[in-house]
């Protein structure tokens, strides 16, 4: 986990390398997710878009490498977390999720949910123009569509990461129930405890978890208790979608 000075520093030298090998290529690059709030959960990676005039070549790709290497080395561990997309200007303008231009081609499946923080303001320009001149806003049944692939990867990984499954689904909860998706974990935390009191020591000992501060004692009670907060939450998508209606855009 990363304080805010340890992601500014990675963030500058990350635009500097960036800038460096891309140059004129270079359109915008934009932070988001946890660096983008002013949340007192440690940062456990940093988001990003970069947003490319035009398809990376392979010799940059290959120093693209390189850099995000020499950042996991000399700013550990914070500066191997480095999570996001290599997006072409014209696919940010679009609102089908893109295809970043490196890792694999992976797909930003959270599109519409990182539009949506992005236009409201949780994001950090670190190069470009103001991003709501790029990313275009994001309707509900778009949002619903992120919100399910979030659902997706919480179900998948309930075993491996139960303190940010724990956050998430709260997120969801919240997420569902007010149709306000531009919130941290730290935030819907903090919503759950008084909202949802009967899973108050589970996000609890998520918070713990996350602080690195977690007991034996947490670690058992979240692998106890998540599976009765993943059937609330499942139980919320399915009412809300039902009070949907189909049309609602």
């Amino acid at each position: 986990m990363g304080s805010a000075m340890e992601v500014t520093a990675i963030a500058r030298a990350f635009a500097a390398g960036l800038t460096r090998i891309l140059g004129a290529k270079l359109y915008g690059v934009y932070l988001y997710g946890a660096a983008a709030f002013p949340d007192v959960f440690p940062t456990g990676d940093i988001d990003y878009h970069v947003i490319l005039r035009a398809p990376l070549s392979a010799p940059e790709r290959v120093e693209l490498e390189a850099l995000h290497r020499a950042l996991a080395a000399q700013y550990p561990p914070l500066g191997g977390e480095l999570d996001g997309y290599y997006v072409l200007l014209s696919d940010a303008q679009g609102t089908q999720p893109p295809r970043s231009e490196m890792w694999a081609h992976a797909v930003d499946e959270s599109w519409a949910l990182h539009r949506a923080h992005i236009r409201a303001g949780r994001c950090i320009v670190l190069y470009g123009p103001d991003p709501s001149t790029i990313y275009p806003p994001a309707t509900w049944p778009e949002i619903e569509r992120a919100l399910r692939s979030e659902w997706a990867f919480v179900v998948r990984n309930l075993e491996q990461y139960p303190a940010y499954c724990i956050l998430n689904l709260c997120r969801l909860i919240y997420s569902y129930q007010t149709r306000d998706v531009v919130i941290s974990k730290a935030f819907a935390a903090r919503w759950a405890e008084a909202a949802l009191p009967e899973w108050r020591g589970l996000v609890a000992a998520a918070c713990r978890s996350y602080a690195g501060e977690a007991t034996l004692e947490d670690e058992r009670l979240m692998r106890a208790e998540l599976p009765g907060l993943l059937a609330e939450a499942r139980d919320t998508i399915a009412r809300c979608a039902l009070d949907t209606p189909s049309s609602d855009a």
